[in-house]
């Protein structure tokens, strides 16, 4: 299933990048009546605290100042990559493991800002079901989504205890939110902590929570990121660095006013929940930029460990490039 989706992904590219032979497209075609840039941004879920920073750049005019008239739309049922891939949208946001998978099959998307510099993810589950340690996953019911990737970081962290994932019952829990499933037929599931876990919090319901990086640094990984594919940045440099500017302001603004960027988010999607947008950027905040020199700076010793850790366990067909699957180039100089 992963080769046909990677393989009609191509497809797609294929047929855009044919279609705009002879029209090659430039930055001054894609200018509108006011002499601003259209650009499109896809998010790759529904708006949360991860892209506060997007929005802060809308909300004050950060891409207006760029020449930009960006509209931040939702993926819908075709995914960001596919839509950046097929250049249907400028600039997407996806995650290391997307890229890395993507970029080994041919697609040409590329990563150019970590929106976050540290993997903030792990295994969460009520406390009542007494998990502390990867070992007590076994004879559990695992809820996930179906990808390959989580059976193997599930048995990475095991084998470092002994114990076996072929004693996980692993159950795709499709749309149900974590909250439900724990109460109805899972014992743990794959959580962002800076959203789901300080909603646990809000509501009193006390978790335990493995994170992914106290048990492995291959496992430290950027997500989410910014993606652009490698025609926009070849063919329209300036806006990409335009685009950079702007957001790495948004972001910038976030990590030092998180109350007024959450209300930034709220008023620019007000069916967000005030409270756990407020509680979440208060946590998040502070780990957009972390030990970085700069908002949105990525390594290659990150990328490389990733894409080891993911060939060695099967799940690419072969190693990555991955100087060419990111890039700092864009980012304002500090």
């Amino acid at each position: 299933m992963k080769k046909l989706l990677f393989l009609l992904i191509m497809i797609t590219v294929l047929t855009a990048c044919n279609s705009n032979n002879g029209s090659k497209s430039t930055e001054q075609d894609q200018q509108d009546r006011d002499g601003m840039q259209k650009v499109k941004l896809v998010l790759d879920w529904t708006p949360n605290t991860n892209h506060t920073g997007l929005y802060v750049a809308q909300k004050k005019g950060y891409f207006h100042d760029e020449g930009l008239d960006v509209e931040i739309i939702m993926p819908g049922e075709v995914g960001a990559d596919q839509l950046v891939a097929s250049g249907k949208a400028d600039f997407g946001v996806s995650y290391q493991e997307s890229i890395t998978e993507a970029r080994v099959q041919g697609v040409p998307v590329v990563s150019i800002a970590a929106v976050i510099q540290h993997n903030t993810s792990g295994f969460a589950s009520p406390k009542e079901k007494a998990i502390t340690s990867p070992k007590d996953f076994v004879g559990k019911t695992y809820g996930g989504w179906g990808a390959p990737v989580e059976k193997a970081v599930l048995a990475s962290l095991m084998k470092q205890e002994n114990a076996s994932v072929d004693k996980v019952n692993i159950v795709n829990m499709g749309n149900t939110d974590f909250f439900t499933a724990v109460k109805r037929d899972i014992d743990f599931a794959w959580i962002y902590y800076g959203w789901t876990g300080v909603e646990a919090e809000l509501r009193g319901e006390k978790l335990n929570m493995l994170y992914l990086t106290d048990y492995s640094k291959r496992l430290d990984y950027y997500t989410p990121v910014l993606t652009a594919n490698e025609n926009t940045i070849k063919e329209n440099p300036k806006t990409v660095k335009k685009f950079l500017a702007a957001v790495s302001k948004g972001y910038e603004f976030a990590i030092d006013n998180p109350e007024d960027a959450a209300t930034i988010l709220l008023d620019e999607v007000p069916d967000l929940d005030a409270e756990l947008v407020k509680a979440s950027q208060e946590w998040l905040s502070p780990k957009y930029q972390d030990d970085a020199t700069r908002w949105g700076e990525q390594k290659l010793e990150v990328w490389d460990n990733y894409a080891s850790w993911m060939y060695d366990n099967h799940l690419l067909e072969k190693q990555l490039d991955s100087k060419k699957a990111f890039t700092n180039e864009f980012l304002p100089k500090k």
